[in-house]
């Protein structure tokens, strides 16, 4: 039986933490579909083709990973795609909260889709899509923390600051 996980988020940008996250959930599961959310609410920097074209570029080769759009309920999207499973990063203590309740509302609306909770590589423990667009819109360095197309979008996007 295929296990297909879905690995939700709004991807603004992909970082090398989500990264470490898809290649290690490929040991868990057969398939992980990255479904990257519409999300308005969060104002994102990137459109959403701009974020899917940067997040196939850095996934390619990698098998077992396909990238989609999605909008709407998360576990009814994961339902669409036959997931059995949900894949969310920790971080830190303060990213559980939420992680949790989050869980326990996508179990009650179906009880057939686990949560699987998985930490970054330690190198990747304090990594934000928020923190290195900070960085980028300052000129600062985030090589090593964004796959290649992520930098030179922002060396496109914020070219005025850098030097």
């Amino acid at each position: 039986m295929k296990k297909i996980a879905v690995y939700p988020g709004t991807f603004d940008p992909i970082t090398n933490g989500h990264i470490d996250l898809i290649l290690r959930s490929l040991r868990i599961f057969n398939e992980v579909i990255v479904a990257v959310a519409l999300n308005p609410k969060k104002k994102p920097l990137f459109t959403l083709k701009k974020r899917l074209h940067m997040i196939q570029e850095a996934i390619a080769g990698i098998k077992g990973v396909k990238v989609e759009a999605f909008d709407g309920l998360l576990v009814d999207y994961v339902k669409t795609m036959k997931g059995i499973a949900i894949i969310r990063g920790l971080r830190a203590v303060s990213d559980f909260e939420y992680e949790m309740q989050m869980a326990l509302m996508n179990r009650r609306l179906d009880s057939g889709i686990e949560t699987v909770f998985m930490m970054p590589s330690e190198e990747y423990s304090f990594l934000t899509s928020t923190m290195v667009k900070e960085v980028a819109s300052f000129g600062g360095s985030v090589n090593g923390l964004v796959p290649e197309i992520v930098e030179k979008e922002f060396k496109r996007r914020f070219r005025v600051f850098q030097t």
